[in-house]
């Protein structure tokens, strides 16, 4: 079939039923919509076009910058539509945490303005937002600039409801369960809502990552608050699934579908197993639930290598925060809020701030050092600088990560590591003293 522009390539992809022996379930029907088959790769090749598609003409003749803040799919759709319609384009992250995803937007030639890395857990101290900076790029140039504002944007879910969701209806008919991960939430609320205009009983069923967590375009259960779209009663359940779970499902996918599909469709497709298993027994008749794969496998490599080295014929890292117990955790020695002025003059510890670079400059416990929580564990991993009789205390937001980086310490025979309690934020709480460091931004 002859095409004569890249965008007529997007939607209308392919559906897929699952083999019984892939899911086991007796009563209910498993389709994959199969995303990875747009020609950028992903499901956000539909909203990337419908995001700009009517604004091209105004765009090329006031030579106006698209600007957006993504870490990945999102922005390789929005840097080649762009460039074939020849429009600027760039983004704004915090998020790119795979090598792959950043190299791919390089080849591209996206222009990324890559703000320091965000912490492992959630830190309301951290004023590295990269909306804040757009919005502040905007309000500085508000005639270079279209924002295309992919988590707030009516036209996210908009175009899956008129896409993605009509598609599953045509090719399939009724749907009984819709299962997708939430992002930006547009494409699960988008295609639910059409489904749901043709069977009313339709289950809407969200996945998201762990608590602390990262699946790769998947929001963990702290970070949902910071997407527009999200609204939590909208969905009948909301499915909990951590990264290693998610590599077990994408491993699934490919060896036993053969879809090369990426860790956030793993996810979806547990999510979907843990829900369905759960009701399968108490269907009556027959039943279909689709699922959406996301995106494909080949630029998570990396994120593999890190979290199931073994597949690799790598060595395994025997200790590691993933392999922690939640009794090793509970027992991490720490340090109240009551004690620690007290016990930071007379112990005389070392201070390690595991936040974010930005949120560090801003405020942080005097004579501390940063080391980000990512970096940190890094570090554990390759050797720590400082003796096991050394005084530590760790510290980030709310004091989760450092317990975890405690944890993993004292494990490894370093028995005067502390954690701070409920970290910066019950610090600040408390109306303790911080200093700031003077940068530039």
């Amino acid at each position: 079939m002859l095409y004569t522009h890249i965008s007529q390539l997007i939607g209308n992809t392919p559906i897929l039923k699952l083999p019984q022996d892939v899911h086991e379930l007796e009563n209910i029907e498993i389709y994959a919509k199969l995303e990875l088959f747009n020609p950028f790769g992903s499901l956000k090749d539909r909203i990337a076009w419908d995001l700009i598609k009517d604004d091209i003409q105004d765009l090329q003749t006031k030579k106006k910058t698209v600007i957006e803040s993504s870490s990945g799919n999102t922005a390789k759709a929005l840097q080649v539509l762009t460039s074939v319609l020849g429009i600027d384009f760039e983004i704004v992250t915090n998020r790119i945490k795979i090598p792959e995803v950043k190299a791919i937007l390089q080849i591209l030639g996206t222009k990324i303005e890559e703000l320091p890395g965000l912490s492992e857990c959630p830190d309301p101290t951290d004023p590295n937002d990269p909306i804040m900076i757009i919005d502040n790029k905007i309000s500085q140039n508000p005639y270079q600039y279209f924002h295309t504002s992919q988590y707030t944007n009516p036209k996210n879910p908009q175009t899956h409801y008129e896409s993605t969701g009509r598609e599953v209806q045509e090719d399939i008919g009724n749907v009984d369960f819709l299962i997708g991960s939430l992002g930006t939430a547009g494409s699960t609320k988008g295609t639910a809502t059409y489904l749901q205009e043709h069977n009313p009983s339709l289950t809407k069923i969200g996945v998201i990552a762990a608590k602390g967590d990262n699946i790769p375009g998947i929001r963990n259960i702290d970070e949902m608050y910071e997407v527009g779209i999200f609204e939590k009663n909208f969905y009948d359940k909301i499915m909990v699934v951590d990264s290693l779970r998610a590599i077990d499902g994408t491993l699934t996918l490919i060896q036993k579908a053969g879809i090369l599909a990426g860790p956030i469709s793993g996810a979806t497709f547990l999510g979907a197993l843990d829900y369905l298993k759960s009701v399968d027994a108490s269907c009556t008749e027959k039943k279909k639930a689709v699922f959406i794969v996301c995106d494909r496998l080949e630029w998570y490599i990396s994120y593999f290598q890190k979290r199931r080295p073994e597949i690799f014929q790598l060595q395994s890292k025997k200790d590691s925060i993933k392999t922690l117990t939640p009794e090793e955790i509970e027992n991490t020695p720490c340090i109240s809020l009551d004690d620690v002025q007290n016990w930071i003059f007379n112990a005389r510890p070392i201070i390690i701030d595991l936040r974010g670079s930005i949120a560090y400059k801003t405020t942080h416990i005097k004579g501390s050092i940063n080391i980000l929580g990512s970096q940190f564990e890094d570090l554990i991993e390759s050797g720590v600088p400082f003796s096991n009789d050394q005084n530590v205390l760790l510290v980030c937001p709310i004091g989760e990560n450092s317990k975890k980086c405690a944890a993993l310490l004292k494990k490894r025979g370093f028995h005067s590591v502390w954690s701070l309690e409920e970290g910066v934020v019950g610090w600040r709480d408390r109306g303790y003293s911080f200093e700031r460091s003077n940068f530039k931004t």
